[in-house]
């Protein structure tokens, strides 16, 4: 519908004017009745919609409505896939316009600076290439069923320690290939309609009174379209936020943002055709909701079920498989160990956590691709809600362990090791799931390990157990993708998106991270993940990029179509991939680039490209 938005905002008064730049409550955005500007809704994402019933809270504490939980960002983003995590986006769609929400929030794309930061699980990857394409294809999916995305937390907000007061001090050649990186290309190529500004400071300044971030990046540089929301509680002044690019203030402040805006500007510290240009760009996404919003809009719960069983499959990464002990063989017996089995972390905690329309039983989804053919125990073997062995619950496991063919031990990060608000300490699973791992290799040489976790761990169990497959928060259908892979119906196809060291201390950050006091310098500079691995040769547990599969595939005839380019210009880089074995299966194809000769410090190697093929044994594609 063709609207003129500047006949509209010259027909408000300043007051409603300044009320448009904050919300009407926790969720809704202001609308002006009398000129037919409607509210709208902003609500929590980003791998699942998390639209709250009544009373409000940034936390997850109230009951939201059922919606599909997908897999965390940590785990999307192990797919290398585009056209999946699109599909996850216009699932999310599809569910925001069924519950009349017009903005979600997310994708989140901050740089993974520290594998101890809390929130990691809801953030893509390491590597700016690799984060703002997930994130681009994110957005894309969300919008292309006319609901908006909010890009966040812009910028440096790589840790949860002092978030609401902490200053990010980084260089600017880091920030901007780095930090910067990871939203940019998302910017630019599917426009948001909303960015998230973050609650710390860079380099001195609050990211909601920034200009240079607000305005001149990420408006006059990159041309972004939409307007800028701060995080929940991220404004400091005011005035100096909507002077600095802020548009809209969340959650309602109850007028007092408002109260701010309006003396400003009377006292001409803020030009009224500041207010104005930040109006028009509130009233454009206000109006690009309205004009796409589908009525009677449903979805279909059991489709969107089983896209998240497909997209935890692909998202799930098989790090070690000695002796080929995976696939599972569909005979024998197997004992299932680990009350993750009973009780599975799908999610994250805080904001993001969804209520989701069913949750698959990880036992059950084994029995089911087990068949008849495999007897199965179950025993606990540790308790979630406490650190400490239960000599019991080990002994139980041993017993069940010590008479079947194999075990497969669910293993990870319990909720209150991992969530938005606070950073972890070390990188170790409880200490009682060690103890267990430890026991049951005493009985049992054929372990197969299932780790659920948003973020690295250290594995100085390893050697006891001959597989592990890394499933994230792997979703609300968990349970049957786990199955699958480990009996083989799925050939597993993940891939890493962060480095995984061997030790906390070989992180790049860690001498710097949470910092003292306020104040975390950014010191390693752009050696951020493998870039700070490859140049100082430390070996990492696991590396960026990695993953193994049930098949094997060569490379072969690797071209470029030139020898020497300007840094304007492009270059088409090929390579046949074969599928060498006997299975099914997926490959990753990564290029990587290196400065031979530079003025300046660069890595040894960068990601500059990726896709994901699928083959049938023997064959190949071009």
């Amino acid at each position: 519908m063709e609207r003129n938005i500047a006949h509209l905002i010259a027909q408000m008064t300043l007051e409603e004017k300044a009320g448009m730049c904050s919300g009407l409550d926790f969720w809704h955005m202001k609308g002006v009745e009398r000129l037919g500007i409607p509210s709208i809704m902003l609500t929590d994402g980003p791998h699942g919609l998390r639209k709250q019933r009544a009373s409000a809270d940034h936390l997850g504490l109230f009951d939201s409505v059922p919606a599909t939980c997908f897999p965390s960002a940590a785990g999307l983003a192990s797919s290398w896939d585009r056209e999946l995590v699109r599909k996850v986006g216009v699932a999310l769609g599809e569910e925001c316009q069924a519950e009349d929400v017009a903005v979600l929030l997310g994708p989140g794309a901050n740089i993974k600076r520290s594998p101890l930061c809390g929130r990691n699980f809801e953030y893509f990857s390491e590597d700016p290439y690799l984060s703002s394409r997930m994130a681009a294809s994110h957005i894309q999916g969300v919008q292309s069923q006319g609901v908006g995305t909010s890009l966040k937390h812009f910028a440096a907000n790589n840790q949860e320690h002092r978030r609401m007061t902490g200053d990010s001090v980084v260089d600017e050649r880091t920030l901007r290939e780095i930090y910067l990186a990871s939203f940019e290309e998302a910017v630019k190529e599917a426009q948001p309609w909303t960015v998230m500004c973050s609650y710390n400071k860079v380099n001195g300044v609050f990211a909601s009174e920034n200009e240079y971030l607000l305005t001149d990046i990420l408006k006059d540089e990159w041309g972004f379209e939409g307007f800028v929301v701060s995080d929940w509680g991220a404004v400091n002044e005011r005035a100096d936020g909507l002077t600095a690019g802020l548009e809209l203030e969340m959650p309602a402040s109850g007028g007092a943002g408002d109260r701010k805006i309006v003396e400003a500007v009377l006292s001409g510290r803020l030009p009224e055709e500041k207010l104005d240009r930040a109006v028009e760009r509130l009233l454009r996404v206000i109006f690009l909701a309205v004009d796409n919003k589908k009525p009677n809009a449903a979805y279909d719960a059991d489709a969107h079920h089983a896209l998240a069983r497909e997209v935890a499959r692909e998202s799930m990464v098989l790090l070690k498989n000695e002796d080929g002990i995976l696939p599972l063989r569909k005979e024998g017996s197997m004992a299932v160990i680990g009350e993750f089995a009973a009780k599975p972390r799908y999610q994250g905690g805080g904001s993001s956590h969804i209520k989701p329309t069913k949750l698959e039983d990880i036992r059950e989804e084994i029995a089911k691709s087990a068949g008849s053919g495999v007897q199965i125990v179950y025993a606990q073997g540790y308790d979630l809600q406490s650190d400490a062995s239960d000599d019991r619950l080990i002994e139980e496991a041993k017993r069940a362990a010590a008479v079947a063919d194999i075990a497969v031990i669910f293993a990870g990060l319990p909720d209150r090791y991992e969530s938005e608000g606070f950073d972890r300490t070390h990188l170790s699973i409880p200490e009682n799931q060690i103890r267990l791992i430890h026991a049951v290799a005493e009985v049992q040489p054929n372990i197969a390990l299932v780790l659920s976790n948003g973020a690295p761990v250290e594995m100085p169990w390893l050697g006891s157990v001959k597989a592990v497959l890394e499933a994230y928060l792997g979703g609300q259908a968990l349970g049957g993708a786990i199955a699958d892979l480990l009996f083989g119906d799925v050939n597993p196809s993940g891939k890493l998106a962060e480095t995984f060291p061997e030790r906390l201390e070989h992180n790049p950050s860690q001498l710097n991270f949470p910092g003292e006091g306020d104040r975390v310098e950014y010191k390693e500079g752009l050696f951020v993940g493998y870039r700070y691995y490859d140049a100082k040769r430390i070996e990492p547990l696991f590396p960026f990029g990695f993953g193994l599969s049930y098949t094997t595939f060569e490379y072969s005839n690797l071209a470029i179509d030139k020898l020497g380019m300007r840094d304007d210009e492009q270059a088409i880089v090929s390579v046949d991939v074969t599928n060498t074995g006997v299975r099914e299966g997926k490959e990753v194809v990564q290029l990587y680039v290196r400065d031979v000769q530079s003025s300046v410090i660069r890595p040894s190697k960068e990601l500059k490209g990726f896709a994901k093929v699928g083959l049938q044994p023997g064959k190949r594609v071009p």
